[in-house]
């Protein structure tokens, strides 16, 4: 996986390919919210939790907590 930035709802997709888009970004959202950790990282990036996009950094922490899509 090329660590970049990223919509949420494209990295999403690639986490729940079989999934509607909105669908897949709420479920997402919920591993994320499920791993305090990664929250905290995310919070340590700057990464607003109603941005649109993922920084590459934030992409990184993603991949670091919750695995490779």
């Amino acid at each position: 996986m090329k660590i970049r930035s990223y919509a949420k709802s494209e990295l999403a997709m690639l986490y729940f390919p079989d999934s509607d888009p909105h669908v897949a970004t709420n479920h997402l959202n919920a591993w994320i919210r499920r791993c305090p950790p990664l929250v905290a990282a995310l919070a340590a990036c700057y990464q607003s939790k109603n941005a649109k996009f993922f920084s590459p950094q934030a992409v990184r922490h993603i991949v670091e907590y919750l695995g490779e899509p």
